[in-house]
């Protein structure tokens, strides 16, 4: 019975080392930040999207000439935009 229990345990920790060591990849964190913005935000390829280095404000500027600017200050994300006026 002392066997039987201590072989138990030992396959079990085997098995809960392998399953936690896996490699396991998302989707997410294989793209860039550039990309996670244009799939969260629906954007076209034609828009521009610049990041800052710190990546704290974000200026996206679409093909229709709309400009969308995101800036995080103090922990706050403060979204800013501007239409373009066509006549």
């Amino acid at each position: 019975m002392k066997n039987v229990l201590r072989n138990g345990l030992v396959f079990t920790m085997l098995s809960i080392a392998l399953v936690s060591c896996r490699d396991e990849k998302n989707e997410t964190d294989d793209m860039d930040d550039e990309s996670a913005i244009r799939q969260e935000m629906n954007l076209n390829d034609d828009d521009k999207v610049e990041i800052s280095e710190d990546g704290d404000k974000i200026k996206i500027e679409t093909a229709e000439g709309d400009e969308i600017k995101i800036k995080k200050d103090d922990g706050e994300y403060k979204k800013k935009s501007r239409q373009s006026r066509r006549i």
